[in-house]
């Protein structure tokens, strides 16, 4: 099982949970999503296992706030993952109280994260944009 900064790869050697061993090897870095598929020489495939990270889930009452919220997270240089109508991020402490003054619902959990393409995979600063 790989973390989401793990799955942003184009070369790595891997070793599947049944040991198989290979090179990834891709001509450009790639977002390997929980439950992706990696096609190997010999025709079999191994299937990405994410690895269950420390996450919240952030819920808003309604679609304005939601992406209220979303802009705020983004001024942060947050990752986040769209799940439905919710929004996931690495859990923080800081941030988790900032959205809670901001009226969502936030909610712990573990589980596989994916990112949004694009997203700048662990550059959260940690600092305000006021």
């Amino acid at each position: 099982m790989l973390d989401a900064g793990d799955r942003h790869r184009r070369r790595i050697a891997l070793t599947g949970e049944r040991g198989t061993e290979f090179l990834l090897d891709l001509p450009h870095a790639a977002a390997l999503r929980d439950g992706d598929g990696i096609v190997l020489d010999d025709g079999s495939i191994v299937r990405v296992a994410g690895q269950p990270e420390a996450l919240i889930e952030i819920a808003a009452h309604t679609p304005l706030e939601s992406v209220r919220l979303a802009w705020h997270l983004g001024n942060r240089h947050t990752d986040v993952q769209i799940v439905g109508d919710r929004i996931r991020i690495r859990r923080d402490h800081v941030l988790e109280d900032m959205l809670r003054g901001l009226g969502a619902h936030v909610t712990a959990l573990e589980a596989p994260f994916d990112p949004e393409e694009g997203a700048p995979h662990g550059t959260h600063h940690g600092h305000a944009h006021d």
